[in-house]
């Protein structure tokens, strides 16, 4: 059977096969989505490694999710991914949170970043600064900057408080205005 490529038009069909155990569309769904799936675990971890064993934990909850009738086609499916993929990288964080070294910024100073420098940067140069982020600054900088999460959400999310939330994301910024000035 010649492998088809999951397009807007096909993708019911496709995840209609996943449902029923389909090991060949859960496949091609699999492939269709990796790039975009990865590109989102990447920013919660710093390592492509980690990155592609949450994007594995992720597509084993979503196969089970569709098998079980957990996914609705009354919302896109991009998005239902995507929050798992979130998810499943909060879980891991949570899980190895004892292995993370908290590196808090003692001593604090304004500092201004050139948006010529900024505009400049490739993919490769942000996830380099964003691996330089302690843990959870990048989580909430990522949650907030790049997802679109609300505090609040936040904060429901990683089991902290609102203000702790807004804290991180304030010294995450900060101390990727250092970075940049540092290496760029």
């Amino acid at each position: 059977m010649k492998e088809e490529v999951a397009t807007k038009n096909n993708l019911e069909k496709i995840i209609a096969e996943c449902k029923k155990g389909n090991v060949l569309h859960q496949e091609m769904l699999y492939k269709h989505f990796y790039g975009y799936a990865l590109s989102i675990c990447r920013l919660y971890t710093y390592s492509n490694d980690d990155a592609v064993s949450i994007l594995n934990d992720s597509f084993l909850k979503i196969f089970s999710s569709i098998k079980k009738n957990g996914y609705s086609s009354s919302i896109p499916f991009k998005n239902w991914l995507r929050r798992i993929l979130i998810n499943t990288a909060i879980d891991s964080y949570r899980k190895n949170l004892k292995h993370y070294y908290h590196l808090e910024i003692d001593n604090e100073e304004t500092v201004y970043a050139d948006s010529n420098i900024i505009e400049d940067l490739t993919i490769k140069d942000i996830l380099k600064l964003l691996d330089q982020l302690p843990e959870m600054h990048r989580m909430v900088f990522n949650l907030y900057e790049i997802q679109g999460f609300s505090h609040q959400e936040i904060a429901n999310k990683l089991e902290i408080g609102e203000s702790t939330s807004r804290v991180f994301l304030t010294r995450a910024k900060k101390k990727l205005r250092i970075l940049i000035n540092e290496n760029f």
